[in-house]
């Protein structure tokens, strides 16, 4: 094992090299595609749809349920953006990271609270009849985003990604 600039990874002689920016191409495809998908279907919806999906949380004062309705699908999209041209890569990657583990805080906290809603993760949201709640899967499912956006924080340098033309990592 030897220390790179990016983490510590397995010894010049073995595939690691030129198989870690692919993998993380990989990664920063998928991600980026979640979030664009999830921000696309946010900011298609009516303001009062977006407004109604972050109310049903019950966790930010009256005052801040708009910008964030509103905000939010902007700021995923932007991720996405920066994601799938490899700008800022480990930034954006672990903003993204943040962003997922407020996403698992905020459904942990409506299932300790009993509440029924549907995320509105990809769209929609709002309140839902007891039973029809998917928490446990929403939380892995974002638990398995952040992991993406963990490997992508751990290890930025990839194939394809404006960082590599800008010089901020090398071949």
């Amino acid at each position: 094992m030897m220390a790179t600039e990016d983490a510590v990874v397995p010894a010049a002689g073995t595939a690691w090299p030129k198989l870690q920016p692919w993998i993380t191409l990989a990664c920063r495809v998928g991600l980026a595609g979640v979030l664009a998908y999830a921000g696309w279907a946010k900011v298609t919806e009516p303001p009062a749809l977006q407004r109604l999906a972050v109310s049903s949380y019950q966790i930010l004062p009256d005052s801040l349920v708009a910008p964030v309705g509103y905000g939010l699908p902007i700021l995923e999209l932007v991720l996405a953006a920066l994601l799938l041209v490899g700008f800022g890569t480990r930034f954006t990657a672990a903003f993204s990271g943040l962003l997922m583990i407020i996403f698992i805080g905020g459904i942990i906290s409506v299932w300790s609270r009993g509440l029924s809603i549907d995320c509105g993760c990809f769209g929609s949201g709002g309140a839902v009849e007891k039973g029809e709640t998917r928490y446990l899967q929403e939380i892995l499912r974002d638990t398995g985003f952040l992991a993406l956006a963990a490997w992508i924080t751990a290890f930025p340098r990839s194939k394809l990604a404006l960082d590599r033309l800008l010089g901020l990592y090398k071949d």
